[in-house]
């Protein structure tokens, strides 16, 4: 035999099956299956050598894994039958395999299945809007998904369709008559809803019906479209980011086009609304608003909100459930000062919509803020500061940064506080999603002379991060405030201030819970093997792992839990599920040995009896008295999924929810910035004095920061 063919059949061999394909010619046919074969081997190997668990996929991720793709496929059960789902369930112990073998039929299949209904659909939107639709029909739907069953006939699935498009009409008809209110009243903005913007008419032109039918026939046409023009690539994509995510909710495999996407937005480019967003079960959901920018200043976009529709301007809406991240993100990016409304379903099962001035970020408004608060009838002043997230430049002055970080903004605060001779500080950590970890590390160690400050377990070992800087800007008695969006960085920080005895916790019962780190690794500098010829397949994306936990120095994790409240306030989001505890395959609370840490000896709060102050306080602050019926009407509006969607139903809704909001103040979920307050008269870009005074009397509103203030005001009389 000839020795080189020898040599090339001893290689075929030895290669594992799924890379000896680079070898062989291929047609262009061929080239999406054997690219799919290459990324099934990296990521199998990735995941298994890398993530946190560092566990070989097994038959439970592959079961997850089954429930999350369908969930993306068709989150809302609009698509798919039952019998789909039982011919399906074959594949359920089976995705592991798949990955393994490098030959994923399950997303071919499914994607097949999905086009075939979707085609029936397509049929369906068609009869519907050749039909008469009574938007004054008292009738009923279940709009949580999580409560329904996947359709057993067509007939059935049709009815749904039906009755899903009349709520979309009758809301798409409400909407319409907000923005023809706003335009009589010569106004450019849509973001008040008095009474006389939801009652302009009780009884509508039948233009404004005819315009809402067009704009949610389009949308829904159009949703079907995006269905039927996914080829094997978007499946076999959406295939392995669900691999990775059936892991735990922040790992992630992510295309070329998606990568790049990020890095985009790793550079800063954050132009547009100011927010994160992620794919999740079909829907995009917000991961964080950015400090400084137009959606933080707005104020009523926050984490965990699922946005359902886009419109540029006062055009119509477009549908975005199951549409790919990088499509939303294109929707909901646009020039600096236009305007862009967003459909949002909240936390709380409400679904308001949001009218957005695209901006781009303002610096000032992600800086640390400070001032000091003269407490009345008493000599008492407080200090406050705001840290609205741990932020850093990494590329320092040498290269083109301005080397600014929170810590040194943290220390100068600090210093200007204390020569202003404060008797206590209010730290606000609230809507805090964190950021860098040296500098949670360094900003408490501005509050301690030496010691750890928290755990990080990886590859089964432990690592202690200390702070080894002797000396402490501020000794004196300290609140930190949290809510359920303080997260990451910010819970650290927390943890090691009530761990140490160092700060009394205030806030919602307890923080986000997100106690882990990710890894982005780029799949192009992990193909093996690269003199057989596997260039051809680059760009193959980057997969995000989650391989390193978070532990307090009491030994417990940040993960799950999160950081719990020394003294509870009321909080709108008490009954929503917000939080890493509620994400799916989210990974679990556990325990490890404490570090070595010596207690602040001068803690002076005494926590019983704050509580029974807060107590009676909770019971007669009207703010807070509100706040708790919010979060009351919340809690029903989440058990009560089953909603009426004739035009008055709707209407009666909007109103009552319009009105527990204006109760409750314009900015249900504090950001604390400095600018664009809503209740701000100015009609110019405000002088720093102003800026300042503003700054005050905003924290003179905040209930929260005032029930702080009382604490201290207890403690220290």
């Amino acid at each position: 035999m000839n020795i080189k063919r020898f040599l090339l059949i001893t290689i075929l061999v030895l290669l594992p099956a799924s890379l000896a394909y680079g070898l062989i010619p291929e047609h262009k046919s061929d080239y999406v299956r054997n690219r799919t074969k290459l990324l099934s081997y990296i990521i199998n190997k990735q995941i298994t050598d890398n993530h946190y668990y560092h566990e070989p996929l097994n038959d439970k991720l592959s079961s997850q894994a089954f429930k999350l793709y369908l969930k993306q496929l068709d989150p809302r059960k609009l698509f798919f039958l039952q019998k789909d789902v039982e011919a399906l369930n074959g594949f359920k112990l089976q995705l592991d395999d798949e990955v393994r073998s490098g030959y994923p039929q399950f997303p071919l299949v499914a994607g097949e299945i999905l086009k075939e209904r979707a085609h029936q659909v397509k049929g369906f939107l068609d009869d519907i809007a050749a039909s008469k639709i009574d938007l004054n029909k008292p009738e009923l739907l279940e709009v949580d998904s999580k409560k329904l069953n996947y359709c057993a006939s067509k007939s059935e699935l049709k009815e749904r369709w039906r009755k899903n498009i009349t709520y979309q009409i009758a809301a798409q008809y409400l909407d319409l008559q907000e923005i023809a209110a706003v335009k009589d009243e010569g106004k450019n903005k849509t973001e008040k809803r008095t009474k006389k913007t939801l009652d302009i008419t009780h009884k509508a032109p039948q233009d404004f019906k005819k315009a809402a039918l067009k704009k949610v026939m389009d949308s829904n046409q159009d949703l079907v479209r995006r269905i039927l023009e996914r080829d094997n690539q978007d499946n076999y994509d959406r295939f392995f980011s669900t691999i990775a995510r059936a892991l735990d909710p922040h790992s992630t495999y992510m295309p070329p086009s998606q990568k790049e996407d990020f890095d985009i937005h790793m550079r800063g480019s954050l132009e547009g609304i100011g927010a994160v967003l992620q794919e999740e079960d079909g829907y995009i959901k917000v991961v964080r608003v950015i400090p400084g920018g137009a959606a933080y200043r707005q104020k009523h976009l926050n984490a965990d909100d699922v946005i359902l529709m886009v419109a540029q301007g006062t055009n119509e809406s477009v549908d975005i459930s199951g549409i790919k991240l990088r499509d939303a993100v294109s929707l909901i990016r646009g020039k600096k000062g236009s305007l862009v409304r967003l459909t949002v379903k909240k936390p709380d099962g409400s679904v308001v919509i949001i009218p957005i001035i695209r901006d781009v970020v303002q610096l000032e408004d992600t800086f640390v803020k400070s001032a000091v608060i003269p407490q009345k009838n008493t000599k008492l002043r407080f200090g406050y500061i705001k840290i609205p997230s741990f932020y850093r430049d990494f590329q320092g002055k040498e290269h083109g940064g301005d080397g600014r970080n929170v810590t040194d903004d943290m220390r100068k605060a600090l210093l200007k506080l204390s020569k202003q001779n404060i008797n206590g500080l209010v730290i606000d950590l609230r809507n805090n999603g964190g950021g860098a970890l040296v500098d949670a590390v360094k900003i408490a160690g501005l509050f301690i002379d030496k010691g750890p400050v928290v755990q990080i377990r990886a590859n089964k070992r432990t690592t202690v991060l200390c702070d080894t800087d002797a000396g402490i800007s501020y000794n004196g008695p300290m609140i930190i405030m949290i809510n359920r969006f303080s997260a990451s960085a910010s819970e650290i920080f927390a943890g090691a201030m009530q761990d140490y005895g160092r700060a009394l916790i205030v806030g919602s019962e307890h923080s986000y819970g997100k106690g882990t780190v990710q890894t982005l690794i780029n799949l192009d500098d992990n193909l093996p093997f690269l003199e057989f010829n596997m260039l051809k397949y680059e760009p193959l994306g980057a997969l995000k792992l989650t391989t390193q936990k978070f532990y307090r120095i009491n030994g417990g994790s940040t993960q799950d839990r999160g950081v719990l409240a020394d003294i509870v306030f009321p909080d709108r989001l008490e009954y929503a599920k917000v939080g890493e505890k509620y994400a799916e395959n989210a990974m679990p609370w556990d325990k490890i040995a404490p570090a070595s840490y010596t207690k602040w000896p001068h803690f002076i709060f005494n926590i019983p009896a704050l509580k029974a102050l807060n107590a009676k306080i909770m019971k007669t602050n009207k703010k807070f008295i509100e706040i708790t019926k919010e979060a009351e009407e919340a809690q029903n509006r989440q058990q009560h999924t089953l909603i009426n969607i004739d035009l008055d139903s709707l209407r009666n809704e909007r109103e009552k929810l319009a009105n527990i909001r204006k109760a409750g103040g314009d900015a249900p979920y504090d950001h604390g910035s400095l600018s664009g307050y809503p209740d701000s008269d100015t009609d110019h870009e405000m002088t720093k004095k102003e800026e300042k005074k503003a700054f005050v009397e905003h924290l003179d509103k905040d209930p929260a920061v005032q029930e702080s203030f009382k604490l201290l005001r207890a403690t220290l009389s």
